[in-house]
C-alpha cells in the first residue's frame, strides 16, 4: 500500500483540475482517490468526456433508421400498473422482452398445467404498441418449479423438455421475433467435455439436448429467430476467454449440424468497477461469430454500480463511459443486429436486489433514473447507436 500513497497527492491534483471544470467537489474526490490506477486512469477520462447529444429522438427511433433494433426487458406487474413505465416502453422500445414471464416457474405452476396470462399480456402490449417482442427463455438451469427437481428423472425428462418447448413456442409463433431457446450452458469450472454446464437436461438428455432444443423450437415457428444467449463474455480476463473459446466451439459444432441456430445472445451484465475491457479482443470475437453466418444481439445489458463512488454525477459518468465504449465496438460488427436493456428504468432493475450498493443509495444501472428521466447513459447508448458505421473498430 505505501507505494501507491506516494501517488495519491499528484492523483488527487490532477482530478481536481478535472472535475472542479464540472462542479464536483474535492469531498466527493476525496472519496475516489484509494483506488486502482487502472480505475483512476478511465474514471478521469470519463469525467471530462462530452456526452452530448440530441433527445429529440428515442433509442428506439435511431436504432432503427440504422437498421438495428433497440428495446428493453419488461415485468408484467410493474407495466400494468405503472403507467410512466409503460410510456416510457412504449416511447423508447421497438422491441421487450418478458423478463420473467416466459421462464419455467412462472409458466408451469403444475407438472400438467401451463399459465400463459402475463407473458399473454406483453404480448398484447407489444402488438398494441407496434413492438417487436423477443422471447426468454425456453431452456435453462435456473428459474425452474418446485415440483421440478424431485419430478424429473431419465424417463420423463425428455417428454417434459420437447412438450415445453413445443407448446410455448407454437402459442407465440408469428408474435416473436427471436427466443433465447437455450440459456447460459456454458460454464468451464463444471469441468464437463465442452465447457458444457451441469444441468439437469445435461444429466439426462446428454450433450445434444442443445441442439434439440433448436430444432424443435424451429419445427413449431420457422419464423422466428433462434439464439443462444450467454453471460460473462465481455472481459480481457482468462475466465471469459475459456467461456469465449467454448460458446465459440458451442456454436461452430451446432452449425456443423445443420442445426438451425441463427444467433448468440450476448448479456452484457457489465461491472463498473472493472476497466479490463479490450474492444479489439472482444470484436474479434464478434466476428468469428460472425464468420458462423450468426447474427448478434446485446440481450440484457446493464452496468452493475456496486463499487462505484457513492455521488451520482461522478458515478453516473463512469456507467456512460463503459456503456458507450462498449457499444461503440460492438456496434462496429455488421452481424450486430440490436441492443436490449434488462429493464429501462433504475425503478425496476435486478441489480437492486442482486448487486445492492453498500452505502444504501439507489442503483442507478440503467438509462432511465427513478423518475424516468434519462440520464447520461441513456445519452451514451445514443450516441454510441450514431457512431454506428460499417468501419472496423481501432
Amino acid at each position: 500500500m505505501h507505494h501507491q500513497n506516494k501517488t495519491l497527492i499528484p492523483r488527487r491534483t490532477v482530478l481536481l483540475g478535472l472535475l472542479g471544470l464540472i462542479g464536483i467537489t474535492p469531498s466527493a474526490i476525496a472519496k475516489i482517490q484509494n483506488l486502482p490506477q487502472r480505475q483512476w486512469q478511465k474514471y478521469q477520462q470519463y469525467q471530462h468526456r462530452d456526452f452530448s447529444v440530441d433527445r429529440n429522438i428515442s433509442l428506439g427511433q435511431r436504432a432503427a433508421d440504422r437498421g438495428l433494433v433497440y428495446g428493453a426487458a419488461v415485468r408484467q406487474p410493474a407495466m400494468s400498473s405503472d403507467e410512466n413505465l409503460a410510456q416510457v416502453v412504449a416511447q423508447e422500445c421497438n422491441i421487450i422482452v418478458p423478463e420473467w414471464e416466459l421462464k419455467w416457474d412462472c409458466l408451469r405452476p403444475s407438472p400438467t398445467t401451463f399459465d400463459f396470462s402475463p407473458a399473454d399480456w406483453i404480448a398484447n402490449f407489444a402488438q398494441t404498441n407496434g413492438l417487436l417482442m423477443r422471447g426468454h427463455t425456453l431452456v435453462w438451469h435456473d428459474a425452474l418449479p418446485s415440483w421440478f427437481e424431485p419430478l424429473i428423472n431419465s424417463q420423463n425428462a425428455r417428454p417434459l423438455f420437447l412438450e415445453h418447448i413445443h407448446k410455448v413456442v407454437s402459442r407465440y409463433a408469428g408474435k416473436i421475433h427471436s427466443w433465447d431457446v437455450v440459456n447460459e450452458a456454458i460454464n468451464v469450472p463444471d469441468g464437463n467435455l465442452d465447457g458444457l454446464r451441469s444441468t439437469p437436461w445435461l444429466k439426462f438428455l446428454g450433450k445434444d439436448y442443445i441442439e434439440l432444443a433448436f430444432r424443435v423450437a424451429a419445427d413449431a415457428d420457422p419464423h422466428a429467430l433462434l439464439f443462444y444467449n450467454d453471460y460473462d463474455l465481455d472481459y480481457d480476463i482468462p475466465e471469459a476467454d475459456a467461456k469465449r473459446t467454448a460458446v465459440l466451439k458451442l456454436l461452430t459444432d451446432l452449425k456443423s449440424k445443420g442445426t438451425p441456430i441463427h444467433g448468440l445472445g450476448i448479456q452484457a451484465h457489465l461491472t463498473g468497477t472493472e476497466t479490463r475491457f479490450n474492444p479489439q479482443k472482444f470484436t474479434t470475437f464478434l466476428a468469428q461469430v460472425a464468420n458462423l453466418g450468426l447474427k448478434i444481439m446485446i440481450t440484457e445489458m446493464d452496468v452493475i454500480d456496486q463499487g462505484l463512488p457513492r455521488e451520482p454525477d461522478i458515478r453516473d459518468r463512469i456507467v456512460a463511459g463503459i456503456y458507450e465504449d462498449y457499444l461503440v465496438a460492438v456496434l462496429s460488427e455488421k452481424a450486430v443486429i440490436g441492443i436490449l436493456n434488462w429493464g429501462i428504468s433504475d425503478r425496476h432493475t435486478w441489480i437492486a436486489e442482486f448487486f445492492p450498493r453498500q452505502d444504501g443509495t439507489t442503483v442507478r444501472p440503467l438509462p432511465f433514473d427513478r423518475n424516468y428521466n434519462p440520464k447520461l447513459a441513456w445519452n451514451a447508448i445514443a450516441r454510441a447507436i450514431d457512431f454506428k458505421s460499417s468501419k472496423p473498430f481501432n
